[in-house]
């Protein structure tokens, strides 16, 4: 067949999967924003990246930006064709920014299977789930409604539809997701595993070794979302009862989905100055963005790793942590849930219950009694049912041959 991904970050959630393809004979393109300087593992195109759009509706913003994304895509598309001779069978495209939406208007035949990564939902996901962030007004839901506007196109044009966990698939309305798929993207458990000769030099110098008194929490960014300022807030009490642990953060500051807050520049900011002298901050090391193989080790060295999520898209680091063999304290939240069962292979607590965090966090500094039998469970869960060798990739590239065309 010939293949082709489209996505703005490609490989995106594609690493894996287009280099498989390409092995397997099929000849395999991606398309991509001019401005994504991220390796690729096949041969590449590029569209020209958009401008901001200009208007004056909020509520048609949204759809304007991903339309006007989706074009460009779709120009880049047609010079592909016009000028190439470039004609796919199938075409793998993530919907998120509206880059799918006009590609069948520049190949009618291809089969176009979709990344459906999550519907925006009024009630029940993030809006309104943090009053302190976002109240759940009816302005804010019907802002909502109208981010969904491309999702739901997308998805509508869509042959089929591909989804990495239950609860993501689940975010779409029920008369669309009979062309889901689930399938996760795949956990590389032959390169994450437990090491318990794992070292992570700290900036200052100090060297932190599996075994030592570590907690660590690892985000993209530094926000609401991931329950930064919860884990912020319980520091304090979890430093005092812990004089020797330390605390590792992985994370840029800013924010890669919600907003930054009204009073400080960003949220680590504002934790700085609201948490003041009652931490030690000596022992609180924010590393920012790392290198994999630094964001691994701190991952193996961790006698507790804290994962707290609003209910949205799950995190990578959750399921990498599991893999690596980490005692999880985690947010008792739906997407969470999925893979973490309270006590059976980590813990689980209300994602604004700051006493239970505080205490569950200590307990597993402390030695938590059942902490062995949980890392090795919360690894077997991964091993048995999210591999990438050996379950989601052999799934995901029968998947995508299913669609290939009948001779």
């Amino acid at each position: 067949m010939r293949v082709l991904f489209v996505h703005q970050n490609f490989p995106g959630q594609f690493p894996h999967l287009a280099p498989a393809l390409e092995k397997r004979g099929h000849e395999v393109v991606a398309l991509t924003d001019e401005k994504n300087d991220r390796p690729s593992p096949v041969r590449t195109l590029r569209y020209a990246a958009p401008s901001a759009v200009q208007t004056t509706s909020m509520l048609g913003k949204s759809y304007a930006t991903h339309a006007e994304r989706g074009y460009l895509a779709a120009r880049g598309a047609r010079a592909m064709r016009d000028r190439h001779g470039f004609v796919p069978d199938v075409i793998i495209g993530h919907t998120g920014w509206g880059e799918t939406l006009f590609l069948k208007e520049i190949w009618p035949d291809a089969r176009l299977l979709i990344y459906a990564e999550l519907m925006y939902r009024t009630r029940g996901h993030d809006v309104g789930f943090d009053p302190e962030v976002s109240r759940g007004t009816d302005d804010s839901r019907m802002l909502t409604v109208a981010r969904q506007s491309h999702l739901i196109q997308g998805i509508v044009q869509a042959d089929a539809a591909l989804s990495p966990t239950r609860y993501q698939a689940d975010s779409f309305p029920p008369e669309l997701r009979g062309k889901i798929t689930v399938i996760h993207d795949g956990i590389d458990t032959e390169r994450v595993v437990p090491d318990p000769q794992a070292t992570l030099a700290l900036p200052n110098g100090r060297i932190l070794r599996a075994g030592d008194e570590v907690l660590t929490y690892v985000s993209r960014s530094l926000e609401p979302y991931r329950g930064f300022h919860v884990l912020m807030r319980a520091l304090p009490d979890v430093l005092a009862s812990r004089p020797d642990a330390q605390v590792v953060l992985i994370g840029a500051d800013g924010t890669s989905y919600g907003s930054s807050p009204p009073d400080a520049e960003n949220w680590t900011a504002k934790m700085r100055a609201e948490l003041g002298q009652r931490i030690d901050w000596s022992r609180v090391h924010l590393l920012g963005r790392v290198p994999y193989a630094t964001y691994l080790s701190t991952l193996q060295v961790a006698r507790v790793h804290c994962y707290l999520t609003y209910p949205f898209v799950l995190s990578w680091s959750l399921t990498e942590a599991m893999s690596a063999g980490a005692l999880i304290v985690a947010s008792d939240t739906e997407p969470v849930r999925e893979f973490i069962r309270d006590g059976e292979n980590g813990r689980l607590v209300p994602f604004f219950d700051q006493h239970r965090l505080v205490a569950t966090l200590v307990r597993g500094l402390a030695g938590d009694p059942d902490a062995d039998r949980l890392r090795a469970a919360a690894r077997a869960t991964i091993t048995a049912g999210y591999d990438l060798h050996h379950h989601s990739l052999p799934r995901l590239i029968d998947w995508v041959e299913s669609f290939a065309p009948r001779v």
